[in-house]
């Protein structure tokens, strides 16, 4: 005899979300480190948003190592996780999947998004490490999303800064290919899909 599973009832005006779980990757980890310091045996990823620690340490976690998570400071509100450099020894980037997780770890660290609703809207990228800023930028035009030159904005202030633009045409492409775990950057980008 069957017998039918009583479902709780859904309260009206509210609806389950089914938006997947972020996928922390080695890839992704590789690309969120450009804005990590690193110990001897350790690497400390620190951000400002605690859910992003939080999912980061979870999906070292789920790729087999331990990681742990504390605060920067008394006063300061900086998160910190950090875990074994062998996660990472060997792993090398190859694979297209590979290539959008790195981009997706990059944006998180070293990524910029407008936030003002009175400003054109941007999506951008910078580091110090020109030859560094130009292999991302070359994942990227490999997923065919278009890229503005990559330029140093003000060589009186820092000659060793570098930054690139997603064109505006690649916005939408970006934030399907790419997207981001950071809370604030993917709300910014949900609305360009």
């Amino acid at each position: 005899m069957n017998k039918a599973i009583a479902r709780e009832p859904l309260k009206r005006g509210l609806r389950r979300d089914y938006t997947p779980a972020p996928q922390i990757t080695k890839a992704y980890l590789l690309g969120i480190l450009h804005d990590a310091t690193e110990r001897k045996t350790t690497y400390r990823i620190s951000q400002k948003s605690l859910s992003l620690i939080k999912t980061i340490a979870k999906g070292i976690k789920n790729l087999g190592s331990g990681a742990w998570i504390y605060k920067e400071g008394k006063n300061r509100k900086v998160y910190v996780v950090e875990f074994s450099k062998t996660l990472l020894k060997k792993f090398k980037i190859k694979t297209k999947k590979d290539k959008t997780d790195y981009i997706r770890g990059y944006f998180d660290s070293e990524g910029g998004i407008a936030h003002k609703k009175t400003v054109r809207f941007y999506i951008y990228f910078s580091q110090k490490d020109k030859k560094d800023l130009q292999e991302v930028k070359k994942y990227l035009q490999e997923l065919n999303i278009h890229c503005g030159k990559t330029h140093n904005p003000s060589k009186k202030v820092d000659p060793n800064y570098w930054r690139f633009y997603i064109s505006s045409k690649s916005y939408k492409d970006f934030a399907n290919l790419v997207g981001s775990f950071h809370p604030i950057k993917n709300r910014l980008l949900r609305m360009k899909r």
